[in-house]
């Protein structure tokens, strides 16, 4: 599919997220990633229009921050503890329980920490993002503190499969907006995506994990068709 095609695809499904969820005198998940950050600008547009008012949004990445401050979104500081009303924000894999994989864009943690204090979580993807069985088409990210690097690597490998180290285009390690450094496990098909993820909170020098199990109330899809919106019981 033409690049264009899938980004009017996600522009799309951002669009119509903000429509059905984002209400005036909200607080907003700001999510991360090329998909999310249409979201944050159409909210931006709205505000700028007086179609929505009082909208303040939490960003989940540094990136996602100088995006809403660029678009007019007023952001909730951190000294206020967040009562999220909904987070818009995109996904690596989706599966039909609307279990995800996500941090290919290295914010997994802040993802997660604004995921987890939002009453409705809705993610928005293109088609090509939807899966039987997560890690089928996308690897697993880690994120990892960097003491005891070569041991925790060896962790990964026995229990999430081969672990490669991120790293930038220059190849130096990718660092998170919390120092940390990611490696992206090849895990396959995961047959218990709980299960892993237990193994994984469990063992030291591990921060956080892509997989984001139970947290999304909607998925947003856009395909050629058109734009769906799905609830787990709807996905499967």
């Amino acid at each position: 599919m033409d690049l264009a095609d899938v980004d009017a695809q996600k522009q799309a499904a951002a669009y119509r997220a903000v429509e059905d969820f984002v209400q005036s005198s909200m607080i907003v998940g700001l999510g991360t990633g090329s998909t999310a950050i249409h979201a944050t600008m159409r909210i931006g547009e709205l505000l700028k229009s007086g179609e929505l008012s009082d909208v303040v949004g939490v960003p989940t990445a540094k990136s996602t921050q100088a995006a809403a401050i660029k678009a007019g979104v007023p952001l909730l500081d951190d000294s206020v503890v967040w009562d999220i009303d909904v987070t818009i924000d995109g996904a690596d894999e989706v599966d039909s329980d609307l279990n995800l994989i996500k941090g290919g864009g290295g914010a997994l943690l802040r993802e997660k920490l604004v995921a987890q204090t939002t009453a409705t979580e809705v993610i928005v993807v293109d088609e090509s993002k939807r899966s039987p069985l997560l890690g089928t088409n996308f690897k697993l990210p880690v994120e990892v503190v960097e003491f005891g690097l070569a041991t925790t690597r060896e962790f990964l490998a026995l229990v999430a499969g081969e672990p490669t180290l991120r790293v930038t285009e220059t190849g130096e390690p990718f660092r998170t907006d919390q120092g940390n450094v990611i490696f992206d496990c090849h895990t396959g098909a995961i047959e218990d995506v709980f299960s892993l993820a237990g193994v994984l909170e469990a063992h030291a020098g591990i921060v956080e994990h892509g997989l984001f199990l139970g947290l999304t109330q909607f998925l947003v899809v856009a395909s050629s068709t058109g734009v769906e919106i799905l609830s787990p019981s709807e996905s499967l």
